[in-house]
């Protein structure tokens, strides 16, 4: 194990846990000292060991030898892999847990396959926890190195309700770090409604902190949102005090830096791909945009003064308890709702990357890793994707655009009238509400035919000669799956 931080130590601890021997290295001898340590209190130390050098490490181990690395994104990793090249010989595999841009993968793919030597990008999800109980883990890279390794994933992976692992071969080339880096832009998209229904609770309807912990609590024990992991947690994070009593969440503030300080780049990632791949995903970017304006506080406190208290929250008033109790539901029934439309935004981003990379991805697969352990677990959802990407459905859509499969667009039919109704509280009132309007959008135009760009189209004829498509000489020729083209009209709206 090559990086012995939260995630790599906590995979380390993992390892020895089930009787396999781990060679640690790290730049940093206090950290591998630490894991060390915490071994030793946990009695497994003598399944650890810690090396100073690449070359110490690689004797260390058997043949073929199988090194973990566990490192920020980026550069590091080609630094490692430059020295640990010498020591590398043919049929050792090398299982990049690391939250690495796939390109980054398939590049170190490329330039070890002379060699012989394998690389596997495998998203490692669920937190340090969850590396150290059992991760969810998404393994992507050629099919003899996967098949080598599939007993030990077996063993370390999460464990689902019906005990079956939550890990799968998910495909070939870098898909393994591909669908885990959508995976993570999904969880922004679910981390931020659940975050928007919390503020609406305790700054615009005045709950405490205890009682929004109920509501959570509620929500996660019955209905579509039942066994969530992100509402779970937030029933816990909710109620948590700390030695003096005091809710720790009152004294977190309002900030999400990862992706500024670069310790996190999946949320950007999965949302250049969704722009470079013509994907819709607004419900994943628009969650991304509210994180990064958060980072920036002292620019938000410096507008806040120049607009001179404008747009300040005010509550909402409701004329009875039942009448709060029927927006709370109706609340419910909009974060499930962006919930959805987050995992459809995704699965779409990973299908069009998918037939481009030609990765032979298996979507059965990724629903059997996103059960348990990670953190988008959500068991109504992965029960309606279980059900359309089995191998004995007979939907014809499978793969493809989730839109058009009847028990998805039933459940979002369901909370359409919820959503709305929230979002048009949240407007009323200056909630902060970014994914869930962004959702009740997406909804509004991904089926509508009669779009505000007729117009646009228009004008962008008039000024650039674009061209358009006539209505009623072109509107047949569109179908499910034609790539647009450039249209066959044009109309001299103004001589040059």
């Amino acid at each position: 194990m090559i990086g012995a931080g939260a995630m790599g130590g906590g995979m380390a601890l993992l390892m020895a846990e089930n009787g396999i021997s781990v060679s640690i290295q790290d730049p940093s001898s206090k950290t591998v000292d630490a894991l060390m340590k915490t071994a030793e209190e946990q009695g497994i130390h003598s399944k650890l060991s810690k090396y100073e050098n690449y070359k110490a490490l690689a004797a260390s181990l058997g043949s073929p030898k199988v090194i973990f690395f566990s490192l920020p994104h980026g550069t590091v990793g080609d630094t490692v892999v430059e020295g640990l090249y010498k020591y590398l010989d043919k049929g050792d595999i090398i299982v990049d847990c690391s939250n690495e841009e796939w390109v980054n993968t398939q590049r170190r793919q490329g330039k070890l396959v002379a060699q012989g030597v394998y690389y596997i990008g495998c998203g490692v999800s669920g937190g340090y926890q969850a590396a150290r109980r059992g991760p969810s883990m998404c393994p992507g890279g050629q099919e003899a190195a996967l098949d080598l390794m599939m007993p030990l994933f077996e063993k370390m992976a999460a464990k689902a309700a019906d005990g079956t692992p939550c890990v799968a071969k998910i495909g070939m080339g870098g898909a393994g770090h591909y669908v885990k880096m959508i995976h993570n832009g999904v969880e922004h998209g679910m981390m931020s409604c659940i975050s928007e229904a919390w503020e609406i609770m305790n700054k615009h309807m005045g709950m405490k902190y205890d009682d929004i912990g109920k509501v959570f609590e509620k929500w996660s024990t019955e209905g579509e949102l039942k066994n969530t992991f992100l509402v779970k947690i937030g029933a816990e994070i909710c109620e948590k005090k700390d030695n003096s009593g005091d809710h720790v969440l009152g004294d977190v503030q309002d900030k999400v830096v990862q992706d500024i300080d670069g310790s996190e780049g999946t949320g950007i990632w999965s949302n250049t791909q969704a722009t470079s791949l013509h994907v819709p995903a607004p419900t994943l970017s628009t969650a991304h945009y509210l994180r990064v304006v958060s980072a920036f506080r002292g620019q938000r406190k410096h507008v806040a003064e120049t607009f001179h208290g404008s747009f300040l929250p005010t509550k909402f008033t409701f004329s009875s308890s039942s009448e709060q109790d029927t927006f709370i539901e109706d609340l419910r029934l909009a974060v499930y709702s962006t919930c959805l439309a987050a995992y459809v935004q995704g699965i779409s981003i990973i299908d069009v990357a998918d037939k481009q990379n030609k990765w032979c991805t298996d979507f059965g697969n990724i629903v059997q890793i996103w059960r348990a352990g990670c953190i988008i677990q959500a068991d109504h959802i992965s029960s309606l994707l279980a059900e359309i990407f089995h191998p004995s459905s007979t939907s014809i859509y499978k793969n493809h655009n989730l839109l058009f499969e009847p028990s998805i667009v039933a459940d979002l039919k369901k909370g359409f009238e919820s959503l709305k109704r929230v979002v048009a509280k949240g407007v009323q009132e200056n909630a902060v509400v970014p994914s869930m309007s962004a959702t009740l959008e997406w909804l509004k135009y991904m089926g509508n035919l009669e779009l505000p760009t007729q117009f646009y189209e228009a004008e962008l004829d008039y000024f650039g000669k674009h061209m358009y498509d006539s209505k009623e000489m072109d509107g047949k020729l569109d179908t499910d799956y034609q790539v647009p083209v450039t249209g066959k009209r044009h109309f001299e709206w103004k001589p040059a």
